[in-house]
């Protein structure tokens, strides 16, 4: 049964590299894809592949109706575009980086999505944040404040502990979403 795998946790958790690599490592015969949002920042500004919109295409693209998610987080705007209604409602498993702020909203969307948050000890986070370079001293504290939000306990959360070797836990989540595939994870 087609699913949406909404992985969310705070920036610099890994989650870009996570997907990529349970990506890279999920048979291409199996009937799962990988969405992409559209974000309003450049689309050579490092981390994930995405559609860069600016502000005024973003705005354009809310109000006629083409996101079925967006957010606003670290001075940016986030979109999923109504694609993956498509995708879902031609067999397709959809595995999306999402966001704890909007996971109510994605809930009340896709009431049976799959939740996974992703984390890692606080130590490694700010070891990560301040190795990709992006964020200057108080921004990096920002987003370290931020680590902290608290997710709801929701019906079946699965609580992803990113710490390890990227194939290792890359392997853990392409066995993850197989088990979506198969039903045994419901």
């Amino acid at each position: 049964m087609p699913r949406l795998v909404y992985i969310m946790g705070p920036s610099g958790c890994g989650k870009d590299a996570l997907m990529g690599e349970a990506r890279r490592i999920l048979p291409p015969e199996k009937p799962v894809v990988f969405a992409h949002r559209y974000i309003t920042r450049p689309a050579d500004a490092g981390g994930e592949n995405h559609v860069a919109l600016s502000r005024a295409e973003f705005g354009l693209r809310l109000v006629r109706g083409l996101f079925v998610l967006s957010w606003e987080s670290h001075g940016f705007a986030y979109g999923v575009g109504r694609e993956i209604d498509l995708w879902l409602g031609k067999g397709l498993t959809v595995v999306l980086n999402g966001s704890r702020e909007a996971l109510s909203e994605a809930l009340r969307a896709y009431p049976d999505l799959l939740p996974v948050l992703v984390s890692v000890p606080e130590d490694e986070l700010r070891r990560r944040l301040g190795g990709r370079g992006r964020e200057d001293g108080a921004e990096m504290e920002r987003r370290l404040a931020r680590a902290r939000m608290i997710v709801p306990d929701v019906p079946g959360l699965v609580r992803f502990d990113n710490s390890g070797p990227l194939p290792e836990r890359g392997r853990a989540l392409a066995d993850l979403i197989l088990e979506t595939l198969d039903g045994r994870r419901k």
